[in-house]
């Protein structure tokens, strides 16, 4: 159906019939006045590509939404969930160079927000090429963010033929008394994630931050300390493919996640092997990597009974039919070598479920990854995101497994001010319904979201709450006692 327009209700815009001139949304251009680091050039260039795709997006609702919703449809709709998108897209081209360098503040709040065109027209598009002053900026990484290990990148793509099925080793036996000597070979039994023996349980864990960023704050003192002195049950493996990650290094990054899983195996911990797309939102852009990074990790652990596979963190900017195509062809590598792990799939909307777009649970539903010990992500941030999402997770795990494989204490952008009360609220919740958890991040930046206070990670002290920042101490407490406290 095309034709819309825009009509005036009140306080409120609506979509009148077909038949007359469409609008298009006009939206701010967002300017870098900045020198942008040589390492986060690509993640710049592509945040900004997808401010277009955004709008390109709004324009597309606005021509096919005729007849559609009261006189705030638009606003609530289509604007509203634009605005939301671009502050985040904005957030992440200011996280992304702040960790190479001063972060700067692209007055999100402001450049956001986007109104309309009521004559129709071209919109204003975002210029995305790097400005010729930044192009060849090598500023030197702060402390809280590393390069990439030495290990030198193959100078070929990586290939994505599926390496033979090999013989599974001897399952490594877990320490007494540890989660994995507990539970043993988890599965999905109905919607919830159960034991060996068929018991609904609820892991409680944490995730890495970018293995490339904080290369040493995963390690065997950090993973004791986790086990250990907070009682954690899991470590999630933040494996970033692009921003300097795996795709710098297939070799290199391959073999730090393989140890690491050596690592926390020998400590009775449970691993999530998380494959951490984000830009590209789309994780059929690295669908040969995929398929290459899960066959030789699955190879090297298929005697494992702890380790989860995690095949796309966010996936942004892309329907869930794209999605679950692309799990469709993953998971069949996994199952060569890992035939009984649990493998989480992302969902739409920054695994939202879809309600960053708009959208529910509902399309997972109707449409399910149909193999079998799949659970889908859910990702929130509890000062951005409060009892309308809680409300919606609750009648999602009535009809779907669900893993939270990250949250943050703070806002969506993983830094901000820690809401503890809104934290409580969700892990109460998550609590109930036996959902897994991971908290975002096991590192020592200088964002509220770490755990560790700067400098840890360059030392070997990481139990007790000396170490720890507000989030850390709230989520060591909660695990250990089962009530979060900062203090």
């Amino acid at each position: 159906m095309t034709g819309v327009a825009v009509v005036a209700a009140g306080v409120g815009i609506g979509v009148a019939s077909a038949g007359q001139t469409a609008p298009t949304v006009n939206c701010p251009q967002v300017k870098i006045n900045v020198a942008i680091p040589a390492q986060q050039q690509a993640d710049v260039q592509r945040n900004l590509q997808l401010l277009n795709t955004q709008i390109a997006e709004a324009n597309n609702r606005l021509r096919t939404s005729a007849d559609e919703g009261g006189p705030n449809f638009i606003q609530n709709a289509i604007l509203g969930p634009l605005r939301d998108k671009r502050v985040s897209t904005i957030d992440r081209i200011e996280i992304a160079i702040g960790r190479n360098a001063p972060r700067p503040n692209l007055n999100a709040a402001k450049v956001a927000t986007c109104t309309l065109n009521k004559g129709g027209g071209a919109s204003a598009q975002q210029p995305t090429a790097m400005p010729a002053a930044t192009r060849t900026a090598t500023t030197a990484p702060t402390k809280a963010a590393t390069t990439a290990p030495a290990t030198k990148a193959p100078t070929t793509a990586p290939a994505t033929t599926v390496p033979a099925t090999t013989a599974p080793a001897a399952t490594t036996a877990a320490p007494g008394g540890t989660p994995v000597s507990v539970n043993g070979q988890l599965s999905v039994c109905g919607t919830k994630l159960c034991n060996q023996n068929g018991t609904a349980i609820q892991l409680r864990g944490m995730s890495s931050h970018g293995l490339q960023f904080f290369p040493n704050c995963v390690n065997a003192g950090s993973l004791d300390a986790i086990r250990n002195d907070w009682n954690a049950d899991f470590i999630r493996l933040s494996m970033y493919v692009q921003e300097g990650g795996l795709a710098s290094d297939p070799t290199g990054f391959t073999a730090k996640v393989n140890g690491l899983v050596d690592t926390a195996t020998k400590l009775g911990l449970y691993v999530i092997v998380d494959f951490h797309i984000l830009t590209p939102g789309d994780p059929n852009f690295n669908l040969g990597l995929a398929k290459t990074f899960f066959a030789d990790v699955t190879a090297k652990h298929a005697g494992n009974n702890n380790v989860i596979y995690e095949v796309a963190n966010e996936p942004n900017g892309v329907s869930w039919t794209a999605i679950k195509s692309y799990a469709d062809q993953v998971i069949p590598v996994i199952r060569k070598n890992a035939p009984n792990s649990v493998v989480l799939v992302g969902t739409r909307g920054f695994s939202s479920l879809g309600l960053t777009d708009g959208a529910t649970e509902q399309e997972i539903i109707d449409d399910p990854v149909t193999f079998k010990n799949v659970m889908y992500t859910f990702h929130f941030y509890a000062a951005s995101h409060g009892a309308d999402r809680r409300t919606a997770v609750a009648r999602a795990a009535k009809s779907l497994p669900l893993f939270v494989s990250e949250f943050g204490t703070q806002t969506f952008t993983g830094d901000g001010t820690n809401d503890f009360a809104s934290t409580t609220a969700w892990l109460d919740l998550l609590k109930s319904l036996k959902i897994s958890y991971a908290m975002w991040s096991l590192s020592d930046g200088r964002e509220t979201n770490s755990a560790f206070k700067q400098g840890t990670c360059s030392g070997t002290t990481f139990k007790g709450t000396g170490v720890l920042t507000e989030s850390g101490r709230y989520i060591r407490s909660r695990i250990l006692t089962g009530v979060g406290s900062p203090n």
